[in-house]
């Protein structure tokens, strides 16, 4: 996805996506392993993520133990907050 058309996609409501899925191979089921991945998708239908589950449960072989996602939609200035005060040291 290019800079202009990610914007583009934040503009129309999608956001940074990162899911971790945690799951293990059949032969070795007692072995939790992690698989991270972040794409732009847009709360809350998450329609890539549904898209790229069904794929993994078609095509992998691994088993889905638990996944966990964190969103973020918001577009402007992180971390930023007003100050009234300013102290001067010295």
């Amino acid at each position: 996805m290019t800079h202009s058309a990610d914007f583009e996609a934040r503009l129309m409501g999608s956001g940074l996506l990162t899911t971790e899925i945690l799951y293990y191979m059949p032969d070795h089921p007692k072995l939790l392993q992690s698989f991270t991945w972040q794409t732009m998708d847009k709360a809350p239908e998450f329609a890539r993520l549904a898209r790229f589950l069904d794929h993994w449960r078609r095509e992998i072989e691994a088993v889905i133990h638990s996944i966990r996602i964190a969103h973020a939609d918001y577009i402007g200035p992180s971390g930023w907050r007003s100050v009234d005060e300013v102290l001067k040291v010295n």
